[in-house]
């Protein structure tokens, strides 16, 4: 692996080229305008029933086709990018994305509105894998620093969709919700095709792992739609199929080694497996978080809704303050102190949470504690991801990136599915348990913090600098 290691890995100069900030900035407003749309579309849902002429449960699909939709695509990003090349996938994924955007606005009716929300996930879905790994080719060690950049406007988009929603809804159609995206996609494809560098030289067409996709694709879809229902049958025995057809998939592609439609003998090396644990756990904590803090201020606190918009703010403001200054902390500090730091500093922003789950509720300090885990959050994952792309060959990218998509997709409704289960359970027990002297609220925060420390003590693990990450790649 050694001798194939990503040239610009090795590149010690600071000054980046400026065709990497082109490169950043087309891929990323591909990544962006999906986070908008997938937003827009969340906080409308209410808005949709009621032009459609349907109930929430079947408008819902809107949001939930699209996430399933987008998690059956993932396990293609490798294949296709070894088979037709990285700006042929992107541009053809970007069109279906903008078309789809298109057909949705132009729906008939709740059916067709879903179905074409379906095929916008599927396209949308490796919209973000290709963002990181075009960004990792071409930044090369100083991924760190561009997606650091990069990850600004993405974290925007969930702020901007409820007041661009707002604004349509209260002067336009509901229709330009989604036919808004239209112009800015057909502009994002022309610079794609403009700034997005030809890599044709570099394909390795390999056939596709049919069995592998047959049991990843659906094992992932029916994961993700068990754990947003576990409470439910239904949800359970959805939990068990896909950990049946995860656990088949695993089987099989250790025996297939490279020819499996993920290489599992990427997990065997020295860096990856480590950056990929880490990830899985950041993110498993960051949306337990997200799931664990808005119930506890609306149930236990007596908050509204629509309070919510302002109280979790501090959280996004302090990833938004962090972000930019990713390159210059783990130029200075080093990638272990840097994500193993953030993961400790996401714990000292939960711990008073947790105290005053069990006492009294403190705005200022509330505000206080979520600016500072936003901070400890956001300088976890980009050290990790970075040190990942680095440890692989330039021919691994591709699949490098869908390991760790999967990764990170299955982070985070593995953890906010446990911490959910453990609230309920607490909150059923707590009436008879009165030996304890925590609220249930303060019990799930307890776990929470927990996996703040697993993550920091796993993020420990990682490389003290991007040349300790060529060492132990060339070992």
């Amino acid at each position: 692996m050694s001798s194939e290691l990503n040239s610009e890995a090795l590149d010690t100069t600071d000054k980046l080229d400026s065709s990497i900030w082109k490169i950043t900035a087309v891929v990323v407003l591909g990544s962006f305008l999906a986070q908008l749309d997938a937003t827009i579309a969340n906080v409308s849902l209410s808005s949709l029933a009621i032009e459609l002429h349907t109930d929430l449960s079947t408008i819902q699909w809107v949001t939930s086709g699209y996430l399933l939709a987008l998690t059956l695509a993932l396990p293609m990003n490798s294949w296709l990018v070894d088979r037709i090349g990285a700006k042929a996938v992107y541009l053809w994924c970007f069109a279906a994305f903008t078309l789809s955007s298109a057909l949705c606005g132009l729906a008939w009716s709740p059916q067709s509105l879903i179905g074409f929300r379906v095929l916008q996930g599927i396209s949308g879905g490796l919209l973000a894998p290709m963002a990181q790994m075009m960004m990792a080719r071409a930044a090369g060690r100083h991924m760190a620093r561009v997606i650091g950049y990069a990850a600004v406007p993405v974290l925007l988009a969930p702020i901007l969709g409820p007041v661009i929603a707002g604004i349509i809804l209260q002067h336009a159609s509901w229709r330009w919700l989604f036919l808004v995206n239209f112009p800015v996609g057909v502009l994002a494809l022309v610079l794609a095709v403009i700034f997005l560098p030809h890599d044709r030289q570099q394909l390795r067409p390999r056939k596709l792992d049919w069995v592998g996709l047959a049991l990843l694709s659906p094992g992932l879809a029916i994961f993700l739609y068990g754990s947003d229902r576990i409470g439910a049958p239904m949800g359970q025995a959805a939990m068990l199929v896909s950990i049946v057809l995860l656990g088949l998939f695993l089987w099989t592609a250790n025996r297939k080694g490279d020819e499996a439609l993920v290489d599992l003998r990427l997990f065997k090396g020295k860096v990856f497996p480590v950056s990929a644990v880490t990830q899985f756990l950041s993110n498993g904590a960051m949306f337990a978080g997200q799931m664990l803090i808005p119930i506890y201020l609306i149930r236990d606190c007596g908050r509204s809704p629509g309070e919510m918009g302002w109280l979790l703010a501090p959280l996004g403001l302090g990833m938004l303050c962090t972000y930019p200054w990713m390159g210059t902390l783990t130029s200075r500090f080093g990638i272990r102190n840097v994500s193993a730091g953030g993961a400790w500093l996401a714990l000292v922003g939960t711990l008073p949470i947790f105290y005053m789950a069990n006492h009294e509720l403190n705005f200022l300090v509330l505000a206080v504690a979520l600016f500072i885990r936003g901070v400890g959050q956001s300088a976890v994952g980009i050290p990790s991801i970075s040190v990942a792309y680095a440890s692989v060959s330039r021919h691994e990218l591709p699949m490098a990136t869908t390991s760790l998509n999967i990764v990170q997709r299955l982070g985070g409704p593995t953890f906010t599915t446990l911490c959910a289960t453990f609230l309920g359970w607490r909150m059923a027990t707590q009436p008879t348990t009165h030996a304890s002297s925590l609220t249930a609220y303060a019990w799930a925060f307890l776990l929470l913090c927990i996996l703040h420390v697993a993550t920091a003590v796993v993020a420990w693990r990682l490389p003290r600098s991007m040349n300790e990450v060529v060492e132990k790649s060339a070992a």
